[in-house]
């Protein structure tokens, strides 16, 4: 994948960051409704919104360019491994 290529991530992933980084420091962030504040709603929007600010497209698959990683990685495990070039 080179550079002009499109940049995708998955924005519940940045949900999942937020609202662990919020429990840390010792907050509640909760999804969908809560009795107290009404209804929370569903954060993936919002998320995906901030990667579309960021130039980063949403994707449920996540971030496109793991593939290729993972993919790279094998080859030089193998290559490691088993004597290939």
């Amino acid at each position: 994948m080179n550079e002009t290529e499109l940049e995708t991530y998955n924005p519940w992933t940045v949900v999942n960051l937020v609202f662990s980084h919020l429990a840390e420091i010792g907050l509640h962030p909760t999804l969908g409704t809560d009795a107290a504040v009404g209804d929370a709603g569903d954060p993936s929007e919002p998320a995906a919104a901030l990667l579309r600010a960021l130039g980063i497209a949403p994707a449920l698959e996540g971030d496109a360019r793991m593939p290729e990683r993972r993919r790279q990685h094998l080859a030089a495990l193998r290559a490691a491994v088993m004597d290939e070039p």
